[in-house]
């Protein structure tokens, strides 16, 4: 079984932001130590338990701290980003890291996280903003001269080179073509992960329990079927909450009288209810 870890991040509201920024790079580097495969960075901008809205930054230091750890953006919300910017962006980070950080990405699915950019999430233009996003993301990674893209909601150009060669589009992926790609999904049946399926794109969950689970992995079988791909289980990262201690009372009690029980009691519940 591989083992990796996804950190969305939690913190108790009251904690100093770096505080629990170079916390989350500890638990990064403990993990590596460990043997741990692989781990995964959230991304909220509005959300006072889960406070992380440059997941990258995190990534960027981690690589330096750890060894053979793969620490990924998991991920960018591609609706809250200009593909242009995000493609160079995504690219810089697959140099910096020799190719050891996959790429999550994600259509966003917090309210005041749409509201904060002027987005209609009830709609689903999330979804159709995250779909064009990738087209044009991708185009920039695999054209070979100058395009121009016009979508519903976002305008690609990729402009012809200057003349004397002082200036270019020349920032590409070091993976080639580009990184692995990953969809977070979060609402049952989730259209994201629908998407996962049809790119063969690593699909990440969250468990909230089997029945949830089952309505993604059928959200990838339907996106693959569409593509005429074979959804693979092998590459599907399923994040759940798992505590060690002792004796299983012991682990019973951190939990219910810990930071994870708060985190369900006045976060977790109030947000699935």
């Amino acid at each position: 079984m591989k083992v990796g870890a996804f950190l969305m991040p939690n913190h108790p509201p009251e904690r100093d932001f770096a505080e629990g920024h170079y916390h989350n790079l500890d638990t990064l580097e403990y993990y590596d130590s460990i043997g741990f495969e692989e781990a995964w960075i959230g991304c909220h901008y509005t959300v006072p338990r889960e406070p992380n809205p440059a997941p990258d930054l995190l990534v960027a230091q981690a690589l330096l701290k750890t060894k053979n750890l793969r620490v990924s953006p998991g991920g960018y919300m591609l609706p809250y980003h200009h593909p242009a910017e995000l493609a160079h962006r995504i690219a810089w980070l697959d140099h910096i890291s020799q190719g050891r950080s996959y790429i999550g990405i994600g259509s966003g699915s917090i309210p005041t996280d749409w509201g904060l950019f002027n987005i209609d999430g009830f709609s689903g233009e999330n979804r159709e903003m995250t779909e064009e996003a990738l087209e044009i993301m991708i185009r920039f990674w695999q054209s070979d001269g100058e395009f121009d893209y016009e979508g519903k909601y976002w305008k690609g150009t990729r402009p012809p080179d200057d003349p004397e060669d002082l200036y270019k589009f020349h920032i590409k992926p070091f993976t080639k073509p580009y990184p692995q790609l990953a969809i977070a999904g979060f609402s049952p049946n989730s259209p994201t992960l629908e998407l996962a399926g049809k790119n063969g794109y690593i699909p990440l969950s969250l468990s909230f329990g089997n029945t949830y689970l089952s309505g993604h992995w059928e959200a990838v079988e339907k996106g693959a079927a569409e593509a005429g791909r074979e959804a693979s289980r092998e590459i599907w990262r399923i994040g759940r909450d798992v505590y060690v201690a002792d004796t299983d009372a012991e682990a019973r009690d951190k939990v219910l009288n810990g930071q994870i029980g708060d985190q369900y009691r006045n976060f977790w519940l109030p947000v699935l209810n």
